[in-house]
């Protein structure tokens, strides 16, 4: 039990209400079911000793040596039972055979590459997300397989975690000699807005999600769900050169026929599926996983269509149902046997069509998200396959993003039209319920009756209010400690301790961005740069500022006018305009070499690599109005800092 002003940084014991919580759950679920565990182990070659990767200066980048906790079978108090055998599933490691001629690397990264095999080399699906992580795993491929030329890169959609390391598997060389790389439509599109426009919140968000500064322990982070957590080495983008447009589309590549299913607005925006007939291998990229997958991540995107993911599902078992003797995806192991296929496909098909009808049902009789979170429970037949359990995503939470997708943040009650922001509202709470004193007095008493849901959420306003107020910030730790050990998802789990972390110790400190990667400014299409750009302008120091600004670019023969006014930053391509304040004419490499701070405006000017007419000193006008994003800013307590 814990005391208002109890300020130790140590984590606390699991509470009564919890250890109670998680003898329900062994109770409830199918935990004499072991197959999942035949299955992760099934086809294993060999591995790196702790799946360890480390960068060229020695910097481990990743390993599942601090992991070693999991070996214990059986879950301790502080963490879900179910969640302690998702994780430790998700610690095998190293390359597997799954059926003669398709191979997977796991556990060297949250993701799966997949191998497969052609008459002449290798096609690789997939490169995970660091480029460090993608050349060990081909080194591991390659030793067990020995050495193949790699025929073509598949990129199943449009996250980091899936097309972070090519440069990993594709080298100068093989970029010059035209090396395929395939995928689905719109890739380059969604791969920016999801990754790079929003990117500076969705770094910060993520920490919440995977955790990443949580230490690794049984009082901290256990896993991901999706796998164990995400890599920390370099990434860079790489633009497709063959795009997948409908639903039907065939490749033959180095002599193996894939058969494509496109899959927008499901897991990603820009997402497909593929079957290979010769292997009889069905491969759902990561719409049919081991667990129930996310609606809306804590990190940020767009939230995914659950219908659509449900029909995409139906739709591959009609293309293919009873054909596949083995499916892979790219996470997690794979399953076998086309009557498993198939009801594992029958169930998560089913998983997101009942999640979808059965919210969009409790909407229509006027429930608001948050009721229909507490309402609705999951069918038997789906609460108890293991690959529907919410380890990444949850049904509490999925359940919301539905509502959010249909009917946006607001539930037509106007008390939540124009609410005060956390600080103002905070501190009338406070003053309502009577001073810190009385708040921090209730809540010890609620926190040992177990009332962890709300004794966080009234703490909480006291923190906004008071946020130097170490006896609430301690109460609120303690309480996001126990709704953390009490959680199933490991999402759920990791943004609970990590808050507690930050409120005990502050947030981490990180070191500044890095610049974006070369290679991944020469993916980006030029308007992407200027989009990128534009979110970086601050409206209120441009406002009055006009200023037009030419640029022809050599080696792509592009031109556009670079337009401020309004406080707004627009472009318009294939034009010059008369009145341009300047002119600027260079390599479109050029400019990609300043942003990735390889170079300096002025030293590319003084080597002649940009010519400039008319007043050059208003691109530096220009760049004065731009934003520095933050890496780190407060998430569980008031911002520091103001930002306008």
């Amino acid at each position: 039990m814990t005391s208002a002003g109890d300020i130790s940084q140590a984590p606390k014991p699991a509470s009564a209400s919890v250890i109670a919580q998680h003898a329900a759950m062994l109770k409830a679920l199918p935990f004499s079911d072991v197959r999942d565990f035949d299955d992760a182990a099934r086809g294993f070659l060999g591995t790196i000793e702790h799946a360890k990767v480390t960068s060229a200066q020695g910097r481990a980048v990743w390993s599942l040596e601090p992991y070693g906790f999991l070996a214990e079978e059986n879950a301790p108090p502080t963490v879900d039972p179910s969640l302690w055998r998702q994780s430790r599933l998700n610690m095998h490691h190293g390359l597997f055979e799954v059926v003669p001629g398709v191979y997977q690397v796991r556990g060297l990264d949250i993701a799966n590459m997949t191998l497969i095999e052609g008459d002449t080399g290798v096609i690789v699906v997939d490169t995970l997300t660091s480029i460090e992580g993608a050349r060990a795993a081909m080194e591991l491929y390659f030793q067990h397989r020995g050495k193949r030329p790699v025929a073509a890169v598949i990129f199943t959609h449009t996250h980091t975690d899936h097309w972070g390391g090519a440069r990993g598997v594709l080298d100068d060389a093989m970029l010059a000699a035209g090396v395929p790389i395939i995928a689905p439509n719109f890739f380059m599109e969604h791969a920016v807005s999801e990754n790079i426009i929003a990117g500076p919140a969705m770094l910060r968000r993520a920490q919440y999600q995977f955790g990443p500064f949580l230490a690794k322990g049984v009082h901290g982070q256990v896993d991901c769900g999706l796998g164990k957590t995400m890599a920390a080495g370099g990434v860079a983008l790489l633009r497709p050169t063959d795009l997948i447009i409908a639903t039907g589309d065939v490749r033959v590549i180095d002599g193996v026929e894939f058969e494509f299913q496109m899959a927008p607005n499901s897991e990603a925006p820009a997402e497909m599926h593929f079957f290979i007939p010769r292997y009889r291998l069905l491969n759902l990229a990561e719409n049919c996983t081991h667990n129930f997958h996310n609606l809306l991540p804590f990190r940020g995107a767009d939230v995914r269509d659950a219908l659509a993911w449900s029909k995409y599902l139906g739709e591959a078992l009609q293309m293919w149902g009873g054909k596949a003797e083995a499916m892979c995806g790219q996470h997690h192991w794979p399953v076998w046997g086309a009557a498993r296929i198939d009801t594992m496909i029958r169930q998560q098909r089913d998983l997101y069509k009942y999640a979808h009808d059965q919210t969009i049902r409790l909407m229509n009789h006027g429930l608001n998200a948050a009721e229909i979170a507490e309402a609705i429970r999951l069918p038997q037949s789906l609460e108890g396959a293991w690959h529907g359990r919410g380890y990444y995503g949850h049904i509490r939470h999925n359940v919301k993003a539905i509502y959010q997708k249909y009917l946006g943040w607001y539930d037509a009650n106007p008390v939540n039209l124009d609410p005060l922001p956390p600080v103002e509202a905070g501190k009338k709470y406070v003053e309502y319920m009577g001073g810190a004193d009385a708040i921090l007095k209730r809540a010890v008493a609620d926190f040992s009756k177990g009332e962890f849901r709300f004794v966080a959420q009234a703490v909480s306003h006291l923190v906004f209010a008071e946020p130097d107020n170490q006896a609430a910030r301690a109460m609120l730790a303690d309480t996001f400690e126990q709704l953390g050990y009490a959680a199933e998802s490991s999402t759920w789990r990791n943004a609970y301790l990590f808050g507690a972390q930050e409120l005990r110790q502050g947030m981490p400190k990180t070191p500044p961005r890095s610049p974006m990667p070369r290679e991944t400014l020469a993916a980006l299409r030029t308007e992407q740069l200027w989009d990128v750009l534009g979110i970086r302008l601050n409206g209120p120091k441009a406002e009055g500022k006009r200023i037009v600004l030419n640029w022809s670019f050599t080696d792509t023969g592009e031109t556009f006018v670079l337009n401020l006014e309004n406080s707004a930053l627009t472009y318009v391509k294939g034009a010059q305009a008369a009145d341009a304040d300047a002119s600027f004419t260079l390599a479109r490499g050029t400019l990609d070499e300043v942003i990735a701070k390889l170079t300096t405006f002025p030293d590319a000017v003084d080597a002649g690599k940009i010519k400039v007419s008319g007043e050059p000193l208003k691109l530096g006008e220009l760049m004065a109005l731009m934003d520095e994003f933050p890496r780190m800013f407060e998430i569980v307590e008031p911002k520091r800092t103001l930002v306008t």
